[in-house]
C-alpha cells in the first residue's frame, strides 16, 4: 500500500493518459505536466500498457480472468449438483414405475 500522499487514478484515467502520450507526439514529461501527473507515474503506465500490448493482455484482464475462474468453479459445482439430482430422480422414477406395475 502506498503512502498517504500517493494519488490513486482510475483505470480509465490511466488509459486515457497513455493514449494521449501515444497519439499526441509529445513526450511523456510534457503530457504529464499538462495533466498534472507525475512523469514517473505516467512513464510506468506507458511501459505497463506497452508490455500488456506485447503480451496480448489487457490491463485489468487479470481481475476479469479471476472473476471468470470463480464463475466457472461455481457453475461446475452447480452442474455436478444438478447431475446428482437428475440421477436420484431417475432412480426414484424407476422405483415408482416398478411399484405401480405390481
Amino acid at each position: 500500500m502506498g503512502s498517504k500522499y500517493t494519488k490513486r487514478y482510475s483505470e480509465e484515467c490511466t488509459r486515457d493518459a497513455v493514449e494521449l502520450v501515444r497519439s499526441s507526439g509529445q513526450t511523456v514529461t510534457e503530457v504529464a505536466r499538462d495533466l498534472g501527473v507525475s512523469a514517473d507515474s505516467l512513464r510506468g503506465w506507458v511501459k505497463k500498457a506497452r508490455t500488456a500490448q506485447d503480451t496480448g493482455t489487457v490491463p485489468g484482464a487479470a481481475r476479469a480472468a479471476d472473476d471468470r475462474d470463480e464463475e466457472l468453479k461455481r457453475l461446475r459445482k452447480l452442474t455436478t449438483e444438478q447431475v446428482k439430482t437428475i440421477e436420484i430422480l431417475k432412480k426414484a422414477t424407476a422405483f415408482f414405475a416398478k411399484k405401480s406395475d405390481r
